[in-house]
Order: structure tokens, then C-alpha cells, then sequence
């Protein structure tokens, strides 16, 4: 819900919760003002007919209201002296509605000579149903008019006030750090939008600074770090191949050059990993999934000969990402390298493809791994030491990046799925 709209539905709960209070006041206001005008009437009546019975004593017989609204009968003197005017509500059978109706009345007493008289005055009024039926849609209306001169004032002069904010979240979607595409500010004589575009400005600046700062330290570190490490490893290479050395100094030679490799290995990881993480693969294309696979897995061909490793792919369909194709190649090497190395001897590698996601999955261990620590960093879930433990976090930071999914199932063998497109899967 858009913040105008949701403004208007907090606007529309309170304002009818105001109308619904101003209506409940209105009508008791309303009773009031009919009230006292029909007491008022009915207590001038009364004056008038005890002033006209002075020249008429006839009147005294009219026990029965009949085609006149008022009617006297003779009471006691002690309950004459005691009972007061009252006005109450009350029903009486009209003729020409053939049913009863509400009145108002008066009830009073007075004295002609030494006798007391019960005097009782009617007027007719109006019904309170029908009275509460005509404010309930007369305010109903009004309400909704209301309602709809607000939206009406919201969504043709409040949306041109809110352009500026509308214009600057749509380029802030779009906007990418890699890109370096500016960011342009409308002017507007809004304090508060003058303030985002000041803010927003400043965060800009910083993360452009910032990203530019660590990708600059990524690209030395890069040239730096593996400069030194591939002379050291070519000196004691070249070591290595002299024949003055004993038994004893080949070993730790042989381990120096082992570590060396393998902090080669870790570093040129972590270089990728930050890489994915700042976003530097910008280049994107459609990258044919089921060509990449079976080049691959030629190229794996001496390993899983050495393991005695039977690979079998499953075509089940086309599958076509747009991504960046040196990522494509991470990914799916990461994965096929993960079900050879963590495999045992004789095993088998099972490779399915689908329009929508890549299942690989392998032998080994007859134990479920650790799903929640699967894709951390460092995280070894074998021995083997010549696994830099970020094989699998590569993987899950280039799912994230093009917003994959990636999960891990354990069924007599190692699931490892990358799905494509979640939401055609979650259908």
C-alpha cells in the first residue's frame, strides 16, 4: 500500500468514528429541540382549553379523545392535589394508518369550582425510527462524499506534492555502486523532501567512497599477495629439484610448498568472495547451463578417473541464466569439484538438469552434514586438508547474488540443488 493511500485509510478510520460521534450528538440534540417544541405546544393548548371550558362547561364531558386530541375526566381531590404536568411518550391507534403511532402527551389537572379534573393533551410527533433511518443515510452520504473528496484531493494535488520522493525511490532501485550512475534531485519547496535529498546525497557519497576504497584494496591485495606467493613457490620449486638435498629437508620443502599452494588457493577465494560481495560482476549473459555442465564435467574427466568415480548427467530440459559467465563457471565448478572431493573411492556423481534448477548429488559419507553450518566460511566437513572450506560459501554468495536458491537434503546421498527461478518452484 502506497504511503498516500495508507494515510487515507487511518484518515477514513477517524473520520468516521467523528461523523459516527457528531451523528449520536446531532440526533440527541435533534430529540431535544422536537421535545421541548411539542411540550411547549402542548402546555399552551392546555392554557387554551381550560381558558375556553370559563365559557363552555360542555367540554367537562369529553371523556374520550375521538376526533379531538384532548380529553378530561373527573378525579379525586387528594390525588388531583398531588400529581404534577407530565409529559411522556406514548401510543395511540391512528385511523388512517390503521395502526399505532407514537404521541406525545400531557397529563395535568385543574379545578372548576369545588371539582378536580384530569386534563390530557396529545400532539402527534415524529418517529424516532424513521427519524434515526433518514440521519443514518443523510450521514452515511456525507461520509462518503467526504471520503471521496479526500481521495480525489490525494491523487491530484497531493500526488504532484509527493512527485520528488516518488521519482527518487524509483532511481534508488535501479541505482548500483558498480555503475556509478549519478543520481539527479528535483527541486521541491518541501522541507522535508529537501532534507531526503540531502541525506540520501551524503549516503551515496559515502558508500561510492567506501566501495571504491575496497575494491581498489581488493585489486592490490590481489596483485600483491599472489606476486610474492608464486615467486616463493617457484624458488622452492627450483629447490626442490637439486639433488644435494637430504630425505629430511625434501619433506619440510615438500610441506612449505603444500602450504604455499594452498594459501594461494585461500586467497584467491577470499579475493572472489569479497568480489561477489561488492558486486564487481557486473557483465551479464545467458549462460546455457547444459553446455556448461557437460564441459565441465570433461574436464573433470583424470579426477574422477582417479577415483573411479561414475558421473551420469540428466537433461531433463533446457536451462538458460542470465548471469555473468565467469560466475556461471564458479559455480557450477565449485559444486561438481564439492561431490569429487567429499566422495569416496568407486563412488558415483549424479547430475540432473531442469528448466528451473541443477541437482548434483554424490556419495559419501553415510551421515547427514551440517545444514546449518554448510555454507559458512572455514566450515570443514571432511578431513581432507586440501579443502580451503569456502568451496560451498562461494556457491551460496553467487546464489545470493542473483537471487538463487541453494539447498542441501540428505537421502542415502548428498542433494545439492541450485534453483534458478524460486518462484516458478513455489507454484
Amino acid at each position: 500500500m502506497k504511503l498516500l493511500n495508507h494515510t487515507i485509510s487511518y484518515l477514513a478510520a477517524i473520520l468516521f468514528v467523528v461523523i459516527t460521534g457528531w451523528a449520536a450528538l446531532l440526533y440527541y440534540n435533534l430529540l431535544d429541540e422536537i421535545y421541548d417544541s411539542l411540550d411547549d405546544g402542548l402546555g399552551n393548548y392546555k392554557m387554551l382549553i381550560i381558558q375556553r371550558l370559563e365559557q363552555d362547561s360542555t367540554l367537562l364531558d369529553r371523556q374520550g379523545f375521538g376526533e379531538h386530541n384532548y380529553a378530561i375526566k373527573p378525579i379525586k381531590a387528594p390525588l388531583a392535589l398531588a400529581q404534577k404536568d407530565v409529559y411522556a411518550d406514548t401510543l395511540m391507534f391512528m385511523e388512517n394508518e390503521q395502526e399505532l403511532e407514537p404521541v406525545r402527551m400531557l397529563r395535568t389537572t385543574f379545578r372548576v369550582a369545588d371539582d378536580f379534573y384530569e386534563l390530557r393533551v396529545i400532539n402527534t410527533m415524529i418517529e424516532t425510527d424513521d427519524l434515526i433511518a433518514d440521519l443514518l443515510y443523510s450521514i452515511l452520504w456525507l461520509y462518503l462524499g467526504l471520503l471521496a473528496s479526500i481521495l480525489v484531493l490525494n491523487n491530484i494535488l497531493l500526488k504532484n506534492t509527493w512527485r520528488p520522493f516518488y521519482r527518487l525511490v524509483e532511481q534508488l532501485k535501479n541505482f548500483r555502486l558498480e555503475r556509478q550512475e549519478p543520481i539527479t534531485y528535483e527541486k521541491t519547496a518541501v522541507v522535508e523532501f529537501k532534507a531526503l535529498n540531502q541525506a540520501v546525497a551524503r549516503l551515496i557519497k559515502n558508500s561510492t567512497d567506501a566501495y571504491l576504497s575496497q575494491k581498489q584494496f581488493i585489486e592490490n591485495a590481489a596483485h600483491e599477495l599472489q606476486t610474492p606467493l608464486a615467486i616463493s613457490l617457484n624458488k622452492l620449486e627450483l629447490l626442490v629439484e637439486e639433488n644435494n638435498l637430504t630425505g629430511e629437508q625434501l619433506r619440510l620443502l615438500s610441506g612449505a610448498i603444500n602450504n604455499l599452494e594452498r594459501m594461494a588457493r585461500l586467497n584467491k577465494s577470499l579475493l572472489l568472495l569479497s568480489k561477489i560481495e561488492n558486486k564487481q560482476f557486473s557483465d551479464e549473459e545467458k549462460v546455457n547451463i547444459n553446455a556448461l555442465t557437460k564441459q565441465l564435467t570433461e574436464d573433470f574427466e583424470e579426477q574422477l578417473t582417479y577415483k573411479e568415480l561414475q558421473i551420469t548427467l540428466q537433461e531433463e530440459g533446457q536451462c538458460e541464466v542470465r548471469m555473468n559467465p565467469g560466475l556461471a563457471n564458479i559455480l557450477l565448478t565449485n559444486l561438481i569439484k564439492n561431490a569429487l572431493i567429499h566422495n569416496r573411492q568407486g563412488g558415483f556423481v549424479n547430475i540432473t538438469i531442469t528448466p528451473d534448477q541443477l541437482l548434483v548429488a554424490n556419495s559419501g559419507s553415510n551421515k547427514t552434514l551440517h545444514q546449518e553450518q554448510m555454507f559458512l566460511r572455514f566450515k570443514h566437513e571432511s578431513a581432507n586438508r586440501n579443502s580451503t572450506g569456502l568451496g560451498l560459501p562461494i556457491v551460496k554468495a553467487i546464489a545470493d547474488l542473483y537471487d538463487f536458491k541453494v539447498r542441501y537434503s540428505f537421502e542415502e546421498q548428498h542433494h545439492f540443488t541450485v534453483v534458478f527461478n524460486p518462484a516458478s518452484t513455489e507454484k
